[in-house]
């Protein structure tokens, strides 16, 4: 439909032989089509993701939107494996608690206060009782 499309981008028509198409209905000239962050051209060799009307490169789109290590702030991996608590989603290897340091496990009871992960030994009584929940895993 070259010449009825209006580009996503800058909002002028699209009269040029090609056009970029990302999701149903929006269209892209393929000089307008650019990582907002970075400005990295977005082209049919390159993954793109939308976020509020705007392009991003994957890596831009991962480390402005990705669920990150509540305790390193890194960007998760599609290979990592994580620990979660609550709300909170964490690095295998940051799953540690924050007195002693020891690594927390599979099955081990655990207190999570405020930020801080603390294993059963540092962490005392519970204000909700005796008895802990430990760490689910995907």
């Amino acid at each position: 439909r070259p010449g009825l499309a209006l580009c996503a981008g800058c909002g002028g028509r699209i009269q040029d032989p090609f056009l970029l198409r990302v999701s149903p209905d929006l269209e892209w000239h393929v000089a307008c089509l650019k990582c907002a962050e970075c400005g990295q051209p977005l082209d049919e060799t390159c993954t793109c993701f939308l976020r509020d009307g705007k392009a991003y490169c994957k890596r831009d789109y991962s480390r402005l939107f990705g669920i990150k290590c509540a305790q390193c702030r890194a960007a998760f991996s599609s290979s990592d494996l994580v620990m979660r608590a609550r709300d909170h989603v964490y690095h295998l290897e940051c799953f540690r608690c924050a007195a002693c340091g020891r690594q927390l496990l599979p099955g081990d009871q655990f207190c999570l206060r405020e930020r801080d992960l603390l294993c059963r030994a540092d962490h005392g009584p519970t204000p909700d009782g005796p008895n802990t929940r430990g760490p689910r895993s995907p």
